[in-house]
């Protein structure tokens, strides 16, 4: 979630500008399951802009074991991002979703979305969900419960018209469009390595309309599956059906893509955890001290926490931002190791140089500190990347950005990757440990008290390419409102 942090803006403008703006549109049981996940931008190379593109984009304002399949690679070098693959509707169909731990809401790009792309990264052939193709679709309503408590109704909306629903992100890109429930499916570990078909009932935004960099047909996918903390996520609508509980985790590649993402009670490897700050909409946690090699950077207590708001743990960020005020003495004390680099300042914001020796012996590991003792290494082949003929620095300044974001510390995939991450929404805590993610995990069936191997999955590009004034301001919301209704 860093530079991508969600904005909220009022719905009915989002409409007119939707609208003004796209011609085309007119005036039970515990079992554990597995998510197979893959690195979107394996192998690629980005441009510079290109990471804190997708980074700005990102910052969106009782499974006893579940598989899904994971692919991806979280490097900054290839403009990270992790994919997976889940079933919606029936007769199912397969989309891919970017795996994102700092949104709530979970949506796919619908069938009445025109200016949307047909096919994104790497030429995957992407899926418009249609309602209408599938036997348990339904639409979600103005007065039902889920569309009160996320504030999803227009005023003045009818008690059977339709739930609408926008997410607006920091760089001005957007998904709008209206609510479903329909059947989301995916694997549930049934042995060791082993799994079988499951499904829940979900509400999920369908997508009639997108911008920027969200309809790239360089880097789209289907959609986004929202893990974050509110009751509108995935995990927490299957855990409040009794599917799932509210624990996952996952343990990206960054070496080789991929890695795992399974929902259930882990219980090896052991994590030991940190409490998440209250209050919070994300994954906060209350950094406590900041070690670079064998000294520790001086830094205050309310430096640190950030306001009270602490550092938010997010896979949907590539690279760590950090506030200017520990940014600056950070990245001077690495580079203190090196005195005579000649360093160049690249689009503004990144320090790079060259150098061409061994990273892990010519620059520190970063040791960051949390409450109940639990730390985070970084190794220099996390924070530095290859970018041409030169190696830049992975974090990232802050304060840099807009005025809310000066004091804003965002923790992802630079620091994340090749560590299994445990995240616990019953006891509110976070976690983790560094882990070979190409291998295995361990997790228990809370019925039965099974335990189950869970493997890594990376799923290939063959995979996925063949699967494939305001009386008018009233009117222009009013008609794109029956524009849609008219299409469902």
């Amino acid at each position: 979630m860093d530079s991508r942090r969600r904005h909220s803006l009022p719905l009915l403008s989002l409409l007119i500008n939707f609208v003004l703006l796209n011609p085309t549109y007119g005036i039970g049981e515990f079992g554990y399951e597995v998510i197979r996940v893959n690195y979107k931008f394996d192998g690629s190379g980005p441009t510079l802009s290109a990471l804190r593109a997708h980074d700005a984009v990102r910052h969106l304002s009782i499974f006893a074991g579940v598989d899904l399949p994971l692919g991806g690679t979280g490097r900054p070098d290839a403009v990270g991002l992790y994919y997976a693959k889940i079933g919606i509707g029936t007769p199912s169909k397969d989309y891919y979703v970017q795996v994102d731990t700092g949104s709530d809401i979970t949506w796919v790009n619908c069938i009445q979305c025109r200016q949307c792309p047909k096919k994104g990264y790497h030429g995957i052939e992407l899926t418009l969900y249609n309602p209408k193709d599938s036997l348990t679709a339904n639409l979600v309503s103005c007065n039902q419960p889920f569309c009160k408590a996320i504030g999803g109704g227009l005023s003045g909306c009818g008690a059977n018209a339709s739930c609408f629903y926008t997410e607006v992100y920091g760089d001005g890109s957007y998904s709008m469009g209206y609510f479903v429930e329909d059947v989301v499916q995916y694997d549930r570990v049934s042995g060791d390595l082993q799994t079988k078909s499951a499904n829940g009932t979900v509400i999920f935004g369908c997508g009639a309309g997108q911008s920027g960099d969200l309809g790239s047909p360089d880097d789209a996918l289907d959609g986004i599956l929202g893990f974050g903390k509110s009751n509108s996520s995935m995990l927490s609508q299957l855990a409040s059906s009794g599917k799932v509980k509210k624990m996952f985790a996952h343990c990206l590649d960054g070496d080789n893509g991929g890695g795992i993402f399974a929902i259930g009670h882990v219980v090896q490897p052991q994590v030991n955890t940190t409490p998440l700050v209250r209050d919070q909409p994300h994954y906060n946690v209350n950094m406590t001290a900041i070690q670079v090699g064998s000294d520790y950077l001086n830094l205050t207590t309310d430096v640190l926490f950030g306001d009270k708001k602490g550092a938010i743990i997010d896979s949907g960020t590539t690279l760590a931002y950090l506030p200017e005020a520990i940014y600056v003495p950070l990245v001077k004390k690495i580079l203190s190791t090196q005195p005579d680099l000649k360093l160049q300042t690249l689009h503004d914001q990144y320090t790079c140089f060259e150098f061409s020796e061994r990273v892990d012996e010519g620059f520190p590991n970063i040791t960051l500190h949390f409450e109940n003792s639990l730390s985070l290494m970084v190794y220099p082949h996390d924070y530095l990347f290859h970018f041409e003929d030169l190696m830049c620095i992975g974090w990232q300044n802050s304060g840099m950005g807009s005025q809310d974001k000066k004091n804003i510390t965002v923790l992802g995939d630079l620091v994340l990757s090749n560590k299994l991450v445990l995240y616990d929404l019953e006891k509110q805590s976070i976690g983790w440990t560094e882990y070979n993610c190409s291998s295995s995990i361990q997790l228990k069936d809370e019925i039965t008290g099974s335990v189950h191997l869970v493997g890594a999955h990376s799923l290939s590009r063959g995979c996925i390419t063949t699967s494939r004034t305001a009386a008018f301001f009233s009117l222009v919301a009013l008609l794109f409102i029956l524009f849609l209704q008219s299409m469902l």
